[in-house]
């Protein structure tokens, strides 16, 4: 079975690779920056010289780029080449109503479609540990799941399409949440005199203890703001949910407290930047 995969940024080039490196096909490989198509040929990839050429070569194509038009641009632009032999799997982060009207699109060409977003940033794209969430029809899930595999440890079927990507976005705001919490507390811990280290490991200890600020102290001691994943990202996941709040007409005091925080920063100009940045937004800390 080949295996395509377009988009090769911060996470896809690491889960990319994962897939060169397990997989006992051939990898066809396309993205915008083609030093980043070089590089993964360098590791055993077929270089692309574009998305259409992914399709025609693969059995699974594979998509990882950054936005619900991004998506939606790439499989109208594939879908003459789409028939009943292709799988279409798009583990971008974008939102539900548009992953189900790519879903609609593929499958009305006799192809399968699963939206498997997935969960933790680059350290675990480049150790093949994500989690990897996913909506598609039941009896694909047993063919995809071992391709997922090489990405990620946790792989969990949500339910049919657009469930994967709906549990993305519950799972983004709740980071954002968590992390705001830690944000705000860390930040008058240290105020008062209490160390980054001294804070985790009371934190640890107790009911808030968290896998966020578990993986972030040392960064958050350090100010070290090297992106893992950006602030845009997140802002885009936040935009995301408050739609989908909205359209339930649920209140989300939470949600609306970090997208306001985000908001900030992107007006700040930080979107490229890492999302724990945030920290110093809260905090009123100064570059």
């Amino acid at each position: 079975m080949k295996i395509g995969f377009i988009g090769l940024g911060i996470m896809g080039e690491s889960m990319s690779a994962n897939i060169v490196k397990k997989h006992n096909d051939k990898v066809f490989v396309s993205d915008l920056n083609k030093a980043q198509v070089e590089k993964l040929a360098s590791q055993g990839a077929v270089p692309c010289e574009n998305n259409i050429e992914v399709a025609k070569n693969a059995d699974v194509i594979i998509t990882m780029v950054p936005k619900s038009e991004h998506v939606k641009g790439v499989y109208t632009e594939l879908l003459p080449y789409i028939d009943e032999t292709k799988i279409c799997i798009d583990m971008s982060t974008i939102d539900p109503s548009v992953s189900l009207e790519c879903a609609a699109m593929i499958k009305a060409k006799g192809a399968q479609w699963a939206d498997a977003p997935v969960v933790k940033s680059k350290p675990a794209a480049i150790d093949g540990t994500l989690g990897v969430l996913v909506g598609c029809d039941e009896e694909l899930y047993p063919v995809i799941e071992p391709i997922l595999k090489y990405m990620g440890c946790n792989v969990i079927r949500m339910g049919e399409n657009g469930m994967g990507i709906t549990m993305k976005i519950c799972h983004n705001t709740l980071v954002a949440e968590i992390q705001n919490g830690v944000n705000e507390t860390l930040g008058l811990a240290r105020k008062l005199g209490i160390s980054v280290d001294d804070f985790a490991t009371a934190v640890s200890y107790g009911g808030a203890g968290n896998f966020y600020l578990e993986s972030q102290k040392e960064n958050l001691k350090n100010n070290n703001w090297t992106t893992a994943f950006s602030l845009e990202n997140e802002h885009k996941d936040l935009g995301i949910a408050q739609r989908l709040a909205a359209q339930e007409g649920l209140a989300m005091p939470g949600l609306q407290n970090c997208k306001a925080v985000f908001d900030k920063g992107m007006e700040m100009g930080m979107g490229k930047g890492d999302f724990r940045a945030t920290y110093k937004i809260v905090n009123g800390i100064e570059d």
